[in-house]
């Protein structure tokens, strides 16, 4: 059984982004923006794990394309995002048109990795025993998005996360914005919620802060990682997933935290002067990460 070094598991969602420039239909998910990442970095020794509907197979056929290896799970739907962007693209309203099954520890007894990604959308798709066991295989990295979204009827609503302390517990990393980031510890300000979360069990804390940047914790030492300037700005959906592309891939290869975070920075700014993925080469993203950057 081949065990790679990074291995992404979440569901490949139906997405409508609509923008004040325009609306567009096309696959999303943070699987769907890893996978496309990953495969303009290096797509070997890199596993995606996705669950959706046979309908929406070529979603898959085209990342494997790219040479990217990919299991599927089946799944009765597939998951339907609706994303709406104003002015302002840090905020966003969401609706959620259909929901796919939840990932297993059935499902995943036959991957191995030394990095397991899991891009939850909603807070079903990965129960607490599943982190655990993913756990007792290799380091877990969590979006902590989708523990914090309640569906209710087609509206996402957001809720704190009832199982944290118990979760937390197998998590390595755990990424969020500021908003997730307080609704998960109470605190506004990203220092203090770093701090609780770090108290929690989470040994590396990552959070995003839109054009301010990101703020990492470890081993009780802050690494505060400014933003790039973007030349435009069109389509800030998966910029998250992006980041968190760009961060594992470089501390897979033993980058240091700022390294890291400074690359990921860099692939999202790419990132959002277009819609869809990532899909420039580490070359590009590396000239952004010597140029001037906005503090």
């Amino acid at each position: 059984m081949k065990k790679y070094d990074i291995c992404c598991i979440g569901h490949i969602t139906l997405d409508k982004i609509v923008t004040p420039k325009h609306t567009v239909h096309m696959p999303g998910g943070t699987s769907f923006y890893f996978a496309h990442g990953i495969a303009n970095l290096s797509p070997e020794n890199f596993l995606l794990v996705t669950a959706l509907a046979q309908s929406e197979m070529q979603a898959v056929d085209d990342i494997r394309h790219k040479g990217i290896d990919v299991k599927v799970l089946p799944s009765r739907r597939s998951v339907y995002f609706e994303n709406s962007y104003g002015e302002d693209q840090n905020n966003r309203t969401q609706r959620v048109l259909a929901k796919a099954d939840p990932f297993s520890i059935e499902g995943l007894k036959d991957v191995e990795a030394g990095i397991f990604h899991l891009g939850t959308l909603l807070a079903d798709d990965f129960p607490v025993d599943v982190i655990r066991y993913l756990a007792s295989k290799g380091i877990v990295s969590v979006d902590a998005q989708g523990y914090l979204r309640e569906v209710r009827g087609e509206n996402v609503f957001p809720v704190d996360w009832p199982e944290k302390r118990e979760a937390l517990r197998y998590i390595t990393l755990l990424k969020a914005n500021e908003h997730e980031s307080e609704v998960l510890t109470g605190e506004k300000d990203p220092y203090k919620a770093a701090r609780i979360l770090a108290d929690w069990g989470v040994k590396e804390v990552l959070l995003t802060l839109g054009s301010n940047g990101s703020l990492i914790f470890s081993d009780g030492k802050f690494h505060e990682i400014p933003a790039f300037e973007a030349r435009e700005v069109v389509d800030a959906t998966g910029c998250g997933d992006t980041y968190m592309t760009g961060f594992l891939y470089m501390r897979n290869k033993g980058a240091s935290y700022e390294e890291a975070g400074r690359f990921a920075a860099a692939m999202c700014t790419i990132k959002l002067g277009a819609s869809g993925p990532f899909s420039a080469d580490e070359k590009k993203v590396l000239e952004i990460v010597n140029a001037p950057c906005l503090a």
